[in-house]
């Protein structure tokens, strides 16, 4: 059986270009694998959001980002069921960068790094919540999110809950 991974506090950096398009890369492993997402990861301990974010981001895709290129736009909350009935619950801080050094490479754990406009976005090959969050953020509105998992995270169990924020906080 595939092990559940467990994953508490966790960072993502949408890469946006001159022309508006997101970065989206395959997630070789672990959750998401086999769907379109941007850069991140778990926080270690001792680190902030903002720099697990430039880490992962140089890690997953071989680009560079300064913590202050970094605009935070939303926080996800994953409540993810395992397939003993446990649950245990993800927050995930979002990250928009519009200034990088390098262009998105494959990596061993990012796989076809592809660019995708914010009106066209491989909606069958993300994440479910990702859906329902993603277009939002790259419209420019800040949010937190709300989003109960099935085992594995490969289907929705609730409705999902978004309220548009005017301000995201740090932690």
């Amino acid at each position: 059986m595939r092990e559940e991974k467990v994953l508490h506090d966790a960072t993502l950096c949408l890469l946006i270009n001159p022309d508006n398009e997101v970065s989206l890369a395959v997630k070789a492993d672990k959750i998401g694998k086999g769907c379109r997402n941007g850069y991140g990861g778990g926080i270690e301990p001792g680190e902030t959001p903002r720099i697990a974010a430039v880490r992962e981001t140089l890690h997953e895709a071989e680009v560079i980002v300064l913590p202050e290129d970094l605009g935070k736009i939303g926080i996800m909350y994953f409540y993810n069921t395992k397939t003993d009935g446990s649950i245990f619950v993800c927050k995930m801080h979002v990250f928009i960068a519009r200034r990088w050094e390098g262009n998105p490479k494959e990596t061993r754990e990012m796989l076809d790094p592809q660019w995708f406009s914010a009106d066209v976005l491989p909606i069958d090959k993300m994440m479910p919540a990702d859906t329902f969050w993603m277009p939002l953020v790259l419209k420019g509105k800040k949010i937190i999110g709300i989003f109960h998992y099935a085992p594995f995270q490969k289907k929705l169990i609730a409705d999902p809950i978004i309220e548009e924020v005017d301000f995201v906080p740090e932690y």
